[in-house]
């Protein structure tokens, strides 16, 4: 079949192999050619609980790539059939093996649900009987439902405002359109399958099963990565349930670092990064519309960086290198360019003025639909998208 970009909402319901295979080999070589030294404390073991799209994706790519490390990566994905495309997340884990193959790098996958039991069981026994002790556990999974492993109740997350409706400007990006959209409050259920989903819980499960069964490494390290941002997104990712999530995966952040200290000098920090075109954030309200206008700006004031740049940032400046720049939470921070005042003050002036009619010209609206596309597989140099392939690849 021709395969073309099928948008409902804010997802592609189609993805392209070639197009997702293409721009993981983009990430490679910017990874290669920024990366050309591996230090001697370089990570040699990575398990990577979320790795197949955006800063999972990347920090797969940058062990690998980067440092020659073993990598270990779960996730979530539907293969394709004969007449329906897979997942992009699938095409870029096959695009991430081929390379691999190709550069002689040992790797393994888990496609299933990472919350569960088994998946933990699973890369434990993968662990014991083929890598040795890991020494970096990057948590990056952005679901909306999670089953509890013990209960088997289903959590669904929510992205709603605590204690009043907050009426905000957002972006249609399948129509080009600036309206405002009205959300309601979250009551107090909301908020507890939101912490369940999205905060640190199990993250703290999969970093005990790891040490339970002794698979960790003297000095491992283990992040997990959040966003913060500042004014324009505060009413959903501040007061909101999101923040409360956020709040637990700082809770959880500390409890696993005190145990990781006391066993191994290792240590457990949260990253938080900048608001990047993600298959999560796309569908955020109010996301899009900041999005496309802090590119500009940023993009602008030549301060940009896309997600396997923030990546090498954080792996191989902040935690290799000891260049860690941290804030009174002891959080890595990756998003201070977007948070300075000059950046953040130039986006409240366009978010005021942004309209259908001209938010074309003052924001990067089409950077935004470019890279959204490319989390499908679409709009990637090089690839030939009359070709008629068949999408089980």
């Amino acid at each position: 079949m021709v395969i073309k970009p099928k948008v409902r909402g804010f997802i592609c319901t189609a993805s392209h192999p070639k197009g997702c295979i293409a721009h993981v080999q983009e990430q490679i070589n910017y990874i290669k050619q920024e990366i050309t030294d591996v230090p001697a404390n370089a990570p040699k073991n990575v398990l990577v609980i979320g790795s197949s799209t955006g800063y999972g994706l990347a920090s797969r790519l940058v062990s690998a790539f980067g440092y020659g490390a073993k990598t270990l990566g779960l996730f979530f994905e539907k293969e394709a059939s004969e007449r329906k495309t897979g997942t992009a997340g699938w095409y870029n884990n096959r695009g991430f093996e081929i390379a691999a193959d190709k550069a002689g790098l040992w790797h393994k996958s888990i496609n299933g649900d990472a919350f569960s039991h088994q998946a933990k069981e699973d890369a434990i026994k993968i662990i014991q009987e083929e890598m040795g002790k890991i020494d970096l556990v990057v948590y990056s999974l952005a679901s909306p439902r999670r089953q509890d492993p013990d209960t088997g109740d289903v959590y669904k997350s929510v992205l709603k405002p605590i204690g009043d409706m907050v009426t905000c400007k957002t972006l249609n990006t399948d129509k080009g359109e600036v309206h405002d959209v009205t959300i309601e409050p979250a009551n107090d259920d909301d908020i507890q399958n939101t912490i369940k989903v999205m905060g640190g819980e199990d993250w703290e499960l999969w970093m005990n099963a790891l040490d339970k069964a002794g698979v960790l490494a003297e000095g491992v390290d283990t992040v997990a990565y959040t966003y913060i941002g500042k004014k324009l997104t505060w009413p959903i990712y501040g007061h909101a349930t999101i923040g409360k999530a956020k709040e637990d995966l700082d809770r959880a952040s500390h409890t696993i670092h005190e145990n990781l200290q006391s066993k191994y000098k290792g240590s457990a920090n949260v990253a938080v990064l900048k608001a990047v075109v993600t298959q999560a954030s796309s569908a955020i309200p109010v996301m899009p519309l900041y999005i496309s206008l802090l590119y500009k700006v940023m993009k602008e004031a030549g301060v940009h960086e896309n997600p396997v740049e923030q990546i090498k940032g954080l792996i191989h400046d902040q935690i290799v290198n000891g260049q860690a720049i941290y804030d009174d939470t002891r959080r890595y921070r990756l998003d201070l360019k977007e948070l300075d005042d000059s950046i953040q003050d130039r986006v409240e002036s366009l978010w005021d003025k942004a309209s259908t009619e001209n938010i074309s010209e003052i924001s990067d609206y089409h950077g935004y639909k470019h890279e959204f596309f490319k989390l499908f597989g679409f709009e990637v140099d090089g690839v030939d998208y009359e070709e008629d392939l068949d999408p089980r690849i």
